[in-house]
């Protein structure tokens, strides 16, 4: 079930089948957005790995496409054409993960944003640290840090 605004929903889904086609064979969905939060979903099956457990790099990748995309979407409402790509990023597994799994990212820091919004204004290109988690029923099953370059 999809929530916050259907058309940026939709939007980024299309941007993440035709640009990144990795999206499809993984089963990733845009779960929901609401201006500050972005989480995206992925089913086990397409992910499993020798353990039926999701593979690490499949978490990896749901975590680098939730930062990708929230940055993404932001940029689109201040209609702010970009080139965005990961810079750098750590990754925790904490727990194995033996279900469908969700990705959370938002905007942790306000002060971050609008720094990151001044510097791109200025210069063209900017940096910004954005933190995902991946969850399930058990809790906390990875933490994601990565920092994104968008760039004209």
């Amino acid at each position: 079930m999809s929530m916050g605004n259907p058309d940026s929903i939709q939007k980024l889904q299309q941007v993440l089948e035709t640009e990144i086609p990795i999206t499809r064979t993984m089963g990733i969905r845009v779960q929901e957005y609401d201006g500050q939060q972005l989480v995206l979903a992925a089913p086990l099956t397409p992910n499993i790995n020798h353990k039926s457990t999701a593979f690490g790099g499949s978490l990896y990748s749901l975590a680098v496409l939730n930062g990708w995309g929230l940055l993404y979407l932001k940029m689109q409402e201040l209609n702010l054409d970009s080139h965005i790509v990961i810079f750098e990023s750590s990754i925790l597994y904490h727990l194995p993960v033996k279900t469908d799994f969700v990705s959370v990212c938002k905007v942790s820091d306000d002060e971050d944003w609008r720094r990151f919004l001044t510097v791109f204004r200025r210069k063209g290109r900017a940096k910004i640290r954005l933190l995902a988690n991946i969850l399930t029923d058990e809790g906390l099953a990875v933490s994601f840090q990565g920092t994104y370059v968008a760039h004209l």
